[in-house]
């Protein structure tokens, strides 16, 4: 049976994802400060080795701002809050951090959105595109460890991309970063790494 509802939960949610990519994208962080909480995508236009030929519109991350107290379940007004360019800002700073990645080589895009749509596109998002720092080199988005988190290994993203002084803290891993290019390659392209036989 053929069915659509322009009105479904996952089609709405679609909308939002589809809205957000037909923007442009923008320098990271953007120039101007702007009020809103939602979702946006960082996307990789250098050449760093693991990166090189990434499509420039598939994002290498996805990520969402929530409002203020969402995560405690309080309710909170959004009017007022600049959570989302907080949050770009914040990632612009983790690259700077970064002994190997340039800035300069990052965009950004995002859409504002009633709090109530930002997990749902921001899955939609993932599950489409599948970025590398979210499926594979995950670690970006985190926030520093707090008091006695200290004894945590060192996330992949700040193994592949060293600089961050939160993670300087923070136990090694044992993946080598030639591990995870390994990694890298076989999500990027999985029939072209295979298991010997």
């Amino acid at each position: 049976m053929r069915s659509y509802d322009p009105l479904s939960v996952d089609e709405l949610g679609r909308n939002a994802a589809r809205t957000l990519m037909e923007y442009p994208a923008d320098v990271l962080p953007p120039h101007e400060s702007f009020v809103g909480v939602g979702v946006y995508t960082l996307h990789y236009i250098g050449a760093f080795p693991a990166y090189t030929g990434l499509d420039e519109d598939a994002p290498i991350y996805v990520g969402k701002a929530d409002p203020p107290g969402r995560r405690q379940g309080r309710t909170s007004a959004t009017s007022g809050t600049a959570a989302l360019y907080r949050r770009l800002s914040h990632h612009a700073e983790s690259i700077r951090s970064a002994t190997n990645l340039d800035l300069a080589d990052f965009r950004c895009r995002w859409l504002v959105l009633d709090p109530v749509w930002i997990g749902l596109t921001e899955q939609v998002l993932i599950s489409q595109y599948r970025p590398i720092w979210n499926v594979v080199l995950t670690g970006f988005g985190n926030n520093p460890p707090g008091q006695g988190r200290q004894d945590q290994q060192r996330s992949r993203w700040d193994t592949m991309h060293p600089g961050r002084e939160s993670a300087f803290q923070l136990r090694d891993r044992q993946e080598s970063v030639d591990d995870l290019i390994t990694v890298i390659a076989s999500h990027r392209n999985p029939r072209a790494i295979r298991p010997e036989t």
